[in-house]
This record gives C-alpha cells, structure tokens and sequence, in this order.
C-alpha cells in the first residue's frame, strides 16, 4: 500500500484498503473557520446536542477577521456561542491568524493522522505526511456528531520532483507547473503523492505551499513523506505521539509523473484558471493594480522575506496597491522583529493583520471592474477576489513584490 491507503487502512480498523473501496474511518482531528462554523453548527444541531470530543475539534477565525459587515459578525457570535456551549477550548478568534498555518504552527497536526477541515485547503497538511482534506458543512457536521466519516479509498498518483531550483524560483513555482501540465480537473479525487529529490530536501514551508494547492488540480488530498525538516519542525510543536508511514516500494499508482525543474523560470497561472500557466518572461509587461502578498499558500514568513528583500530600498508603484497579509500572527511577530514589516511600510505597501485578506474577494483589498491583481494566493477564478470583470493572476512572493514596483507583471 502507498501512504495514504496505510493511513486509512489504521482508521478504519483494516489491515489493507484498495483504491475504489468504501470505508468508515475514524477521524483524529476536525476543524472549522468562521465561514464554515454557523453552517455546520445548523445541522449539527438537527442530528446532536454533544460533540464527539471537544478536544479534537479546532475553530479558526480567519476569513473575516475582524468582522467586516454584520453577517460577519454573526457568523463569529454564533460559533463563539456554539463553542463555550460545547467546551471547545481550541477556537482561535484574535487574530491568531489562517486556519492551515495555526492548526501546525499550534500543534495539531502528527503524520499517519486523519484530519478533516470544512475547508479546500485543508489538503495543506499532507505536507506532515497526514491524510488532510476537505468536506462541505453537512459532512462536518455529521464528523462533530459522530468522530466518523466515510471515504472511497482513493485511486494514487506519484509525483516526482527532481533537480535544483533556479534563482527567484520556488515550491509555489513548481505546483503551479504541476497544475499547468495535469490540468485543473487532471487528479480528480485522486490522492496526489509527491516525492522525488527536491521534495525530500525542501523546507517546510515550500512542502505546505506545494500540498496546499493540491486540490486545485482536483486532488482528494496532496500527502509527502515527512522529510529531517518536517520531523525537526514537529519535535518542537507535536502535541501528540505520531507514527510515520512510508509507501511500499510495490505500490501501485494509476499514473506517474516526472517533473525536471532544473530550468524551470517562475511560473504565473493566468486568468481565470489555475492551469493556464505560463513560463514569467510570456506574461511580463501586464499592467496591474492591485499585488498581494499572503494566504494559506504563500504568506509564510519565508514568503515574507523573499518579497521584502526585492522591497528593500524600493517604492510600490503610485499605480498600484500592495497589501501584505501574514499568515499568523507568530510569523507577523516574527516579520516585526526581523524588520521586514517596516521595509514594506517603508516601501508603501499596507500591512494588514494575519488572515486570509484579500485571496477570497470578501474582505480587505477587493479588487474593481477592469483591475488586474498579481497574488499569491491559490485560486484566480473569474471574480475570485472581487468584481466578475476583474482579473487575477497567481505568481510567487517575489514576483509579485517586484511587479508591485514597477506596475506590470515583472521578471528579474
């Protein structure tokens, strides 16, 4: 079996699990944002007075944070209400920051795990060698009821990544080649397991970047094996005991992918699809006015650096507003000590507290008709980040910090 069939064989009490097979598994970890919460919490009182366990249930607040109109408002009441009634001690609704950066940053996530989010990007987490995806409210529901959900064991595909990055080229690159040459719906509710020499020496960020966008290819989950980096990360953070599985060297994939990224220049998705990518130099010149620096993809404090240090010394264009959005608030505290908020202050971006901002056209820097955004966010469908007749494209921290100097999609 490879990784993800181990891991669901363990939570369904199987010894083996085949792809196309349906199980009950029992789930290690459930989480829910201000979003998703009030849905989940209407029909999870249709079926339940109590939770499963209060301690696996985790609450971020990061859509809407702080609240932007009422109907924010009472989405955040409501779950707020809904969690002291339940005892869920693990909301976090100050600021801590996006759900799948809190979630490791706090602890939550062990490999060999099984966790659900009423969220796409819970798919983030396959970066720790756990079995992470994605559910609409009603399931979530029936997992706060019950601890349990069913699957259909997911048909494999591997994903080799081979060779050394070029300079300004990095995780987000790659995925966004990844997609480009599979296709947006080319892995549907397939799991996608990455591997090869770039993977096993790639740092934690750049593995969170890379599985997170996973789903965007119609992935049912992304997964990696745990590398030195993931274990060091999780030695100081784990809450809990965890055991690593490894796929077997006769495991079967439906498909195999080979990716040489040796010569690979940064890659931008263009609009309004992410797999309508193109090599920067095809794209450059593209006047912009908007850039966006942040998300459960890229507003990781190496993100941060990486946009700051093409920042330094540099003005953002009079055309264009950059708005900068840290992942957490560990990595803006961080970013604050490091000087790196003071160079995009100095630069003239607008720093905005850690959330999810501008990425889902609700909430800070929503963009107008005819404007075009350069982001590092992980979707540009049409009307994504505002109003229908805007455009958005996808790139990398520095791509987009040095296109927010000189007002159009820009190279090096």
């Amino acid at each position: 079996m490879n990784i993800t069939e181990k891991i669901l064989a363990r939570a369904s009490g199987k010894n083996e699990v085949f792809a196309g097979e349906i199980i009950e598994a029992e789930v290690d970890l459930a989480m829910s944002h201000d979003g998703t919460s009030p849905p989940t919490i209407k029909t999870f009182h249709r079926v339940a007075d109590k939770v499963w366990d209060p301690e696996k249930i985790v609450i971020v607040f990061d859509h809407n944070i702080p609240a932007n109109n009422i109907g924010s408002a009472e989405f955040q009441r409501i779950t707020r209400e809904f969690a002291r009634e339940q005892n869920i001690k693990n909301i976090y609704n100050h600021g801590e920051g996006i759900c799948h950066q809190v979630l490791p940053e706090k602890g939550f996530i062990q490999p060999g795990k099984v966790i659900v989010g009423a969220d796409s990007h819970t798919c983030t987490y396959g970066a720790f060698g756990a079995f992470s995806t994605g559910m609409g409210s009603t399931d979530m529901a029936m997992v706060y009821a019950t601890g349990k959900t069913w699957f259909m064991v997911p048909e494999s595909i591997k994903i080799e990544v081979d060779g050394v990055l070029t300079e300004h080229a990095t995780a987000k690159d790659i995925i966004l080649k990844i997609i480009g040459e599979i296709g947006a719906d080319g892995a549907t509710y397939n799991s996608a397991e990455f591997c090869g020499e770039t993977i096993d020496k790639m740092d934690v960020s750049g593995r969170m970047t890379i599985c997170n966008m996973a789903v965007e290819m119609g992935a049912k989950n992304g997964i990696m094996e745990p590398n030195k980096a993931t274990l060091k990360y999780l030695e100081k953070r784990s809450r809990l005991p965890f055991k690593i599985y490894s796929s077997d060297k006769d495991s079967y994939y439906e498909r195999e992918f080979i990716f040489d990224i040796n010569d690979m220049e940064p890659q931008v998705a263009c609009p309004h699809d992410v797999d309508n990518v193109k090599p920067l130099s095809k794209v450059e010149g593209i006047h912009i006015d908007q850039a966006f620096l942040g998300s459960c993809t890229n507003g990781r404090l190496e993100d941060l650096k990486d946009a700051a240090h093409v920042l330094k010394n540099n003005k953002v264009h009079d055309d264009v507003r950059m708005i900068v959005a840290p992942a957490s608030a560990e990595i803006y505290t961080q970013a604050l000590n490091d000087g790196i908020i003071e160079t995009f202050v100095q630069a003239g971006a607008i720093v905005c507290n850690p959330g999810c901002g501008p990425c889902l056209g609700a909430h800070m820097g929503v963009i107008g008709s005819g404007e075009v955004s350069i982001a590092t966010t992980n979707r540009n469908f049409k009307g994504r980040m505002g109003d229908p007749d805007s455009e958005v494209y996808l790139a990398n921290a520095a791509v987009v910090a040095k296109s927010a100097i000189n007002g159009q999609i820009s190279g090096f």
